[in-house]
């Protein structure tokens, strides 16, 4: 059962620079990505989803991880992540030296991991035992996903029981954080609070942290069911762009300034700057040259003396 209570604080992980960019048909230069991390840092996050180390083939949008990351460098105060797939991404992400955690993405449905993957459920379990021990004697963070966490676009419903064994399988090889991804965005606030409340049943003290895609209008509604629930690091993308290239009708994650706004009008310290990202969100947008989907960038501040200060 969710815990009927807010936390105090919550820690924000902002992916668009890598979920959010991967789907665009829009190439930006590393240059603009660098700054774009830069920006966001600046802003207040503390934990950068930075690029991922896939193939250039299938993903052209992440091409230039490498040269994405010489142009950052280490940046104190900040934890940049990379996501890998496989080995060979790993190898890749290690060779940078500029990651501080890596995120590994595991499927809860058999036919999404073999389409986004090109693996089945057991080969990624057997790719993160490969990984793991690895990426802890590199001394990085070890963060998993599990995407289709709460639907398939194949499969259709996924059963609690099937995520809750894989996570505890990934807990077994060696994990230090998992994501649940509402990778689709069919969760509602029930699903969530049943799917971290299961979590936290089976696993104890793990640190647990949640992804949602706003494609139906329920991420924010499920970012709060995973507040009460006991999540302690919600994903979010700047201007609310993002989606999986091998997911139909995929659409954004939620808005990184948005989700600011909820937190900071309910009393739940994130560390970061509204403004900075409404600035950040219009700067962003004319790199694009397009609106962005998120909300709050574009109609004014509230209170009206938080505007007056501005």
């Amino acid at each position: 059962m969710a815990n009927t209570m807010r936390p105090e604080s919550v820690e924000i992980v902002e992916v668009g620079p890598r979920d959010g960019l991967q789907n665009d048909a829009q190439l930006l230069p590393a240059a603009v990505k660098t700054a774009f991390i830069r920006r966001l840092a600046a802003a207040g996050l503390a934990r950068i989803e930075a690029t991922s180390f896939v193939h250039p083939g299938r993903v052209p949008q992440m091409a230039d991880a490498e040269e994405v990351l010489r142009g950052l460098g280490k940046m104190p105060g900040v934890s940049l992540s990379g996501l890998v797939l496989n080995v060979r991404g790993f190898d890749r992400a290690v060779a940078t030296g500029a990651l501080d955690e890596i995120t590994f993405a595991a499927v809860a449905s058999e036919t999404f991991s073999r389409r986004n993957q090109g693996a089945s459920v057991q080969d990624n379990l057997d790719t993160w035992r490969a990984i793991s021990g690895r990426a802890r004697e590199a001394g990085l963070l070890r963060s998993v996903t599990i995407a289709t966490a709460f639907g398939c676009p194949f499969e259709g419903e996924v059963p609690l029981g099937r995520v809750v064994d894989l996570a505890r399988a990934l807990a077994e090889i060696g994990t230090d954080e998992l994501s649940l991804a509402d990778t689709i965005g069919v969760a509602t606030p029930p699903d969530v609070e049943a799917r971290f409340g299961a979590l936290a049943e089976a696993l104890p003290g793990m640190r647990l942290r949640a992804h949602f895609h706003n494609t139906r209008n329920t991420g924010y509604a499920n970012a709060d069911a995973a507040l009460r629930a006991g999540v302690t690091a919600l994903d979010s993308s700047l201007g609310g762009i993002g989606g999986c290239p091998f997911a139909p009708e995929a659409t954004g994650n939620i808005a990184t300034e948005d989700l600011v706004y909820m937190l900071d009008r309910s009393h739940v310290r994130a560390g970061v700057s509204f403004q900075a990202l409404r600035e950040t969100t219009l700067w962003l947008e004319a790199e694009m040259k397009r609106r962005l989907p998120a909300q709050t960038a574009h109609v004014s501040l509230f209170p009206p003396d938080q505007a007056r200060a501005a």
